[in-house]
């Protein structure tokens, strides 16, 4: 039987452990990623219902932004509004219905916005 080789079955050295999932070294060398400007972005905004016990939140989605970023607009967003909300995969979630609010907010900041759904 023909061995492959660089195939590890297993291995206690620490540095295999913290090896980089998307590109497989150590340390990672895939390309940092980079937000893109406000400008060039559609801020896509929606009211959810459904699975929250019948309370709504507004839903922002189809931002290209790196996590920091996005996690400073969030808290930009639940300042403006003056409620609270979180960041969920990619993207940011303001409790309540604050469609007109956050939808003015990203306007300033220069982002296009559009209406999605109810």
């Amino acid at each position: 039987m023909r061995r492959e080789k660089g195939r590890i079955v297993y291995s206690t050295s620490p540095a295999f452990e913290k090896r980089c999932p998307r590109c497989g070294s150590y340390p990672c060398r895939c390309p940092k990623p980079k937000s893109a400007p406000p400008s060039e972005q559609t801020a896509h905004i929606r009211p959810e219902k459904k699975g929250r016990g019948g309370k709504t939140v507004t839903v922002i989605m189809n931002l290209q932004l790196t996590d920091k970023d996005r996690k400073t607009l969030a808290k930009t967003l639940k300042k403006a509004c003056g409620v609270g909300g979180s960041i969920k995969r990619d993207v940011i979630e303001i409790q309540g219905d604050n469609r007109e609010k956050v939808a003015a907010k990203l306007k300033k900041l220069g982002y296009k916005i559009k209406f999605v759904g109810g």
